[in-house]
């Protein structure tokens, strides 16, 4: 008995050494689990794609109905209905929080500077925005056709869906969950980020870890499956071309669900 409590007593102050000489392990221990205060669903890139949204949605009220929806934003480019992404979320009752994604920053960007920010929403799935407004673009646009393309997007928008897209928040929180479109930096506290990171992603997201407790739910970064790893949970599964919109549905206790439209 004498030699197994004193090995116990040994392996004990070992791994407090251990601990106190690694931020690693330390860190380990501290981002153990996502405990938001609440259930979570967290919805990822939906892109255009109406049909997987509203087949999402009938499966989270079934299955989770009590669960606070984050959506963490690209409703739009890329898929073939952004029109009806947007004018389905803009009625959507209470218990949902609508979060800003890159490609609703560029839509913003461009109805304020046509000429200046087309071009790069334009490449960036922009186009097949237009189309599901019933707009246009000639192959080579000139200032004159970004101008009218502009009008026209927003005469199509409306001011509630252009007031609606511009009060979008940058991330959520709930608990040590926090819910963004793309990756803050880890080295600097939530309330310290630019808001490039949670738009674009910071350099290091997917590199380093964080040194608190803070779990990060988000899009922006493709994955063939969702995925939870590093005090990250991702959950963008390309639904514009895979046919897959998932939604990790997180609940008090730790634990992390995935469900697929």
């Amino acid at each position: 008995m004498f030699n197994s409590e004193m090995a116990m007593l040994s392996l004990r102050s070992w791994f407090s050494r251990k601990n106190r000489m690694s931020g690693a392990s330390a860190l380990a221990i501290a981002q153990s689990m996502p405990l938001p205060e609440m259930e979570v669903a967290v919805i990822g890139d939906i892109h255009g794609r109406l049909d997987l949204l509203a087949s999402l949605i009938e499966k989270l009220e079934r299955r989770h109905p009590d669960a606070h929806r984050v959506l963490v934003g690209d409703y739009i480019d890329r898929g073939p209905d952004s029109r009806g992404v947007l004018e389905r979320l803009v009625v959507l009752e209470d218990n949902v929080t609508c979060l800003m994604g890159n490609h609703e920053a560029m839509l913003l960007s461009f109805l304020d500077a046509p000429n200046s920010e087309g071009e790069r929403w334009f490449r960036n799935g922009g186009t097949e925005t237009l189309l599901s407004f019933g707009i246009s673009l000639p192959d080579k646009p000139d200032e004159g056709d970004f101008q009218r393309v502009q009008t026209a997007l927003a005469d199509g928008l409306g001011p509630e869906i252009i007031d609606w897209l511009g009060k979008r928040p940058l991330w959520w929180r709930s608990g040590n969950l926090v819910v963004t479109h793309a990756g803050p930096d880890p080295a600097l506290p939530i309330g310290d980020q630019d808001s490039s990171a949670f738009l674009w992603g910071h350099r290091r997201f997917l590199r380093d870890l964080r040194g608190d407790d803070i779990w990060v739910a988000h899009g922006h970064w493709i994955q063939e499956r969702a995925v939870v790893k590093n005090a990250r949970i991702a959950v963008d599964t390309g639904a514009y071309f895979s046919g897959r919109l998932t939604a990790g549905v997180v609940k008090p206790d730790g634990s992390v669900k995935f469900v697929t439209a």
